[in-house]
């Protein structure tokens, strides 16, 4: 059994994790290399952050309301038929005046 390494056979066997001297670049190629490593390293990190933190699902948008619908619909109507628009929106601002979603359909249909 005198066979087993001693901790400092294990770390002279280890290879040195510098370039070698002879490389070109020196201690520039060296400091680039760390950079490197450096960057990488915190791209994975970032990565994984990320992946984790994501929200599992994500939520559903809420349907359209029946005022979105009608305001859709006048849009379509405005670009498709501008004269029936105009007859349709006349008292627009006035209260009630927002015509109903078969109203905006049957003359976007016509």
């Amino acid at each position: 059994m005198d066979r087993a390494l001693t901790e400092a056979a294990l770390l002279s066997a280890l290879p040195d994790p510098r370039l070698p001297a002879e490389a070109a670049g020196g201690l520039a190629a060296d400091l680039l290399l760390g950079l490197a490593i450096g960057l990488l390293a915190a791209a994975l990190i970032g990565a994984a952050v990320r992946f984790a933190r994501r929200p599992a699902v994500r939520p559903r948008p809420e349907p359209a309301g029946a005022d979105d619908r009608r305001l859709l619909l006048l849009h379509r109507l405005k670009r498709a038929h501008p004269e029936r628009y105009a007859a349709l929106t006349s008292g627009l601002y006035r209260p009630g005046g927002m015509p109903d979603e078969a109203t905006l359909r049957r003359s976007l249909s016509r």
